[in-house]
């Protein structure tokens, strides 16, 4: 008679992160081209950093696509993700892509989500 083995822990890889520095501006500009990634950006931007759990938004994409869409804005240097337990927490790398390209988060998060006229500037 064998004893069950208890179950392996589950590791998973941490995310690799791309500094915006290191992003090319056709980087920067397509990975904000996306609404589903324009959403992301402007909730995690509304959100205090690390609050914002990756299965807490409330978008269109099965899980696969969005994994592949937070995967495009880490490559992009527009956000940080950290691993607190099974969950993946995200923030806005906002000083840091102001720094490398100025205005341009400014400017996205500013259009209408309906992608019609600019909200009013703050």
């Amino acid at each position: 008679m064998t004893a069950e083995q208890p179950p392996a822990p589950r590791h998973r890889t941490p995310p690799e992160h791309t500094h915006p520095r290191d992003v090319p501006l056709q980087s920067a500009l397509a990975a904000l081209a996306d609404p589903v990634r324009i959403t992301l950006v402007r909730e995690i931007g509304e959100a205090q950093d690390w609050t914002r759990a990756c299965g807490s938004f409330d978008v269109p994409v099965r899980k696969a696509a969005l994994s592949h869409h937070f995967a495009v804005l880490r490559s992009a240097g527009l956000i940080e993700q950290r691993d607190h337990g099974a969950k993946r927490f995200n923030r806005l790398r906002r000083p840091e892509f102001d720094e490398r390209f100025p205005g341009l988060l400014d400017l996205v998060l500013r259009e209408a989500p309906d992608g019609g006229d600019p909200a009013p500037a703050p």
